[in-house]
């Protein structure tokens, strides 16, 4: 019996909500009948990926719009794929150089080995490449690190509160995280 397909789409921030939904879209078009999607970073608990992988059952394929969205590097896609195929199930990259790739055949599962780790060294080389750029600026008195995004906000953060707005206002009117609202409001103890 031919199994159904199960999307998972994922952004990193709130912020990336159309890319999200751009995700949906797309994963919808392509047949999936069951879509997990989260915003959180590929470092957190991806918990609906999770669900999703838990979902599917033999025969099933698990799709993603692109391979970026789904892991966090080689080793990771690797233990994905692997989870996927003691239960049956095949991964399908939607968005893959102008094409789609499918696990479900030998080729797909090289080709994609192959790019990962490729991916996976150009991010190793171009973050060697910014250490070195730092420690340069650094050297010459010129590096002030990233400025913080949350204090450039703190007025807004305190006159919005000050108007009496809640905390999950502030959050959504400014586009901080709850405990940088706390940071910039100079609370510890919880504010409604």
């Amino acid at each position: 019996m031919a199994g159904i397909l199960v999307g998972v789409a994922r952004t990193s921030t709130f912020e990336q909500q159309a890319g999200l939904e751009a995700q949906e879209r797309d994963l919808k078009a392509a047949g999936a009948e069951k879509v997990f999607s989260e915003q959180v970073s590929s470092v957190g608990k991806r918990e609906k990926l999770e669900a999703a992988i838990e979902f599917c059952r033999a025969g099933d394929t698990l799709v993603v719009t692109r391979v970026d969205r789904l892991s966090r590097g080689v080793a990771d896609l690797l233990s994905i794929i692997e989870r996927l195929e003691k239960k049956g199930v095949a991964l399908r990259i939607l968005s893959f150089g102008g094409g789609t790739l499918d696990t479900s055949n030998a080729t797909s599962k090289l080709i994609l080995t192959v790019l990962a780790a490729t991916a996976s060294w150009e991010r190793s080389v171009m973050l060697e490449r910014q250490l070195e750029g730092i420690a340069k600026a650094k050297a010459a008195g010129k590096y002030k690190g990233r400025a913080p995004t949350a204090r450039r906000q703190a007025d807004t953060v305190r006159a919005l509160h000050a108007e009496g707005a809640k905390v999950a206002e502030i959050v959504r009117q400014v586009g901080i995280s709850r405990a940088s609202v706390y940071r910039c409001l100079g609370q510890n103890a919880a504010v409604t």
